[in-house]
């Protein structure tokens, strides 16, 4: 008979199980089972959707914070009341197209511009400070104009006639235009639309101003009025420079403004000024400069001397025109208003203005530069918004942080000690903390903000809340602590290493400390979040960090006004969305560090 061949026994599935241990593979079962508890809890949160979503919303908060400030540096004691509550939007340099190649003359105002075409039409754009500036006359009332100027919230315009027209805000006396200019039959020179005053200059050498004299007082040296062939006018002073290229202030004040240099008088042919200084431009093509050197107002390059034609000035800048038709400004560039471009034509007139230049080439065509808006508006005080935003939050975060830190320490030193120790030690320690627990804190802080009031520093203040915060918020981390300690003392590596003679602190520090950490961490995490708020709270009660350092809490101080609610809704909106996205992401990465850990917490 034929032998019958021998067959190899089926090997089991465990067998194979086996093999591929043995060969260095492991099921996919096995593998999960030997994932170490970091590994775990890592993979767990991971797959937490919420708490990875409110990871990604911290970070970014966070690093905007951290990072761009360096790009949008801010000055804390920076304030123009002239930027004051202005809108979100990047529209102040939006040059309609039907003028932005037809212009005869451009002027920008505070956060609005104005500009005429070659037809007389008036064009706006921009942010108003009042809705009064959208009720431009009509032609059929102004005729054909053929100069236009804008102020701080009015403009002022001139027709061919010589008449003088004016709409806006006209308070202070800025709508009381002189009979004479209202009438007509005047030959305009130069108009102008300041602060809170209006002038108008004729031919003659006659000028005239009407308007609020609070700020600015005028007075006409003898022999000046009817020998004007220029003016210049900002927040502080009038000058004029006469027909005989004198530069004159029309003022009985010194100030650095009348230290005018001797040796370019008479030959003075244009001058500007800015808020803090004044430019004359001589026959030869020389910039004079004098007054305070306010963000380099008085820095004139010198690659341009002997090459100026004439001169403009806006809030902290110069923008010259030169012979060869280019531009040049210099000055505060913080929105970019000295950073004049270069164009491939002629430029045949130039207006500087508060922060942002117009250029008219000979063609007509438009060339703008400066600000163009505020990406979340500004404040009462016409601060940026977005630039408080990002140092408010490093403030509100830097306060929190150093305040978990602080009662971290506390409570963990506490808590490990009295749960380790026991007896009358913790019953002592946990006596203590309950004291500290029961008092209120935020009448503690208002009551220590009034009694030291004003004897101590801003930064002294900051560090005192942030010690206050620390010192006050560890007992609940103690009890916590104190818990856990309780039961990892009465496991076996503990009484390992009593037998082996190691230190109290070192069993509680070094041995039973790292396996608690990550309950340590997920209650820092949550307590982040809670001393942020409460740093805001006392902030927006005014018992917190001070103006002008920003916080997200102080900058939401001005919506306890309803108008500001209302009327000014970026002042409080962005604030409190920050604050609240920002804590509402720690507390979900609080949350899903949690459940990860104890994975048994989500069925409770």
């Amino acid at each position: 008979m034929p032998k019958k061949e021998k067959r190899a026994p089926r090997r089991s599935t465990a067998s194979k199980a086996a093999q591929r241990m043995v060969l260095g593979g492991l099921p996919q079962e096995e593998e999960e089972v030997l994932q170490s508890p970091l590994q775990m809890v890592l993979h767990s949160f991971l797959h937490d959707k919420i708490a990875m979503t409110g990871l990604t919303l911290f970070i970014v908060i966070f690093l905007c914070c951290v990072t761009l400030p360096f790009f949008y540096p801010i000055d804390l004691y920076y304030q123009d009341v002239t930027q004051a509550n202005v809108a979100p939007g990047f529209s102040m340099l939006s040059v309609p197209s039907k003028l932005s190649n037809n212009a005869q003359q451009l002027s920008v105002g505070s956060t609005f511009s104005v500009g005429l075409d070659k037809d007389g039409n008036v064009y706006e754009w921009g942010t108003f400070p009042t809705d009064k500036l959208k009720n431009i006359p009509s032609t059929s009332e102004t005729g054909k104009l053929t100069m236009i100027s804008a102020g701080l919230d009015h403009v002022v315009a001139a027709n061919e006639d010589g008449q003088i027209f004016t709409w806006g805000n006209d308070r202070m006396g800025l709508a009381s235009i002189p009979m004479e200019l209202r009438t007509g039959g005047n030959n305009i020179k130069q108009i102008l639309a300041g602060y809170q005053i209006s002038l108008a200059l004729t031919e003659e050498g006659e000028m005239y101003n009407w308007g609020s004299d609070y700020l600015l007082n005028i007075t006409y040296p003898e022999g000046v009025q009817g020998n004007i062939d220029k003016f210049a006018a900002s927040t502080n002073i009038v000058m004029v420079l006469t027909k005989d290229g004198e530069v004159v202030p029309l003022t009985s004040k010194t100030s650095a403004y009348t230290n005018v240099p001797e040796e370019m008088q008479g030959k003075a042919v244009d001058i500007a000024l800015t808020d803090e200084s004044a430019a004359a431009v001589t026959e030869d093509g020389q910039v004079y400069v004098w007054g305070n050197n306010i963000k380099g107002t008085l820095n004139v390059p010198e690659e341009i001397q002997g090459q100026v034609a004439s001169i403009a000035g806006g809030r902290y800048h110069f923008t010259a025109i030169l012979k060869d038709g280019t531009v040049m400004s210099w000055g505060d560039n913080t929105h970019g208003q000295a950073s004049a471009p270069t164009t491939s034509e002629a430029i045949s007139e130039v207006d500087a203005g508060y922060y942002a230049n117009y250029a008219i080439t000979e063609s007509g065509k438009v060339v703008a530069w400066g600000l163009k808006g505020y990406l979340m508006g500004t404040d009462a005080f016409g601060r940026d918004v977005f630039r408080r935003l990002l140092v408010g939050g490093r403030m509100t975060m830097t306060v929190g942080a150093i305040a978990v830190i602080i009662s971290s320490i506390i409570g963990i030193t506490i808590g490990g000690i009295s749960g380790y120790k026991g007896g009358k030690v913790d019953n002592l320690l946990m006596r203590l903390a309950e004291i500290v627990s029961s008092i209120p804190f935020l009448p503690f802080c208002i009551i220590l903000s009034s009694i030291l009031g004003n004897s101590i520093s801003e930064t002294q203040r900051i560090i005192l809340i942030m010690c206050i915060l620390g010192l006050l918020s560890w007992p609940g981390i103690a009890r916590l602590v104190r818990g856990s300690v309780l039961a990892e003392r009465e496991q076996e590596f503990v009484t390992a290493a009593r037998a082996l003679g190691v230190k109290e602190f070192g069993i509680i520090f070094r041995h039973i400390l790292p396996n608690i950490i990550t309950v340590i961490i997920v209650n820092a995490t949550l307590d982040f979040a809670t001393c942020m708020l409460t740093e805001s709270s006392l902030s927006f009660i005014g018992f917190g960090v001070n103006e002008p350092n920003a916080t997200w809490g102080n900058m939401l101080t001005g919506a306890q006004n309803g108008q500001v609610i209302e009327n000014y809704w970026w002042r409080w909106v962005f604030p409190a969305s920050v604050l609240g996205i920002c804590t509402i992401s720690i507390n979900c990465i609080g949350d899903g560090l949690r459940d990860a850990i104890d994975p048994k917490s989500k069925e409770r």
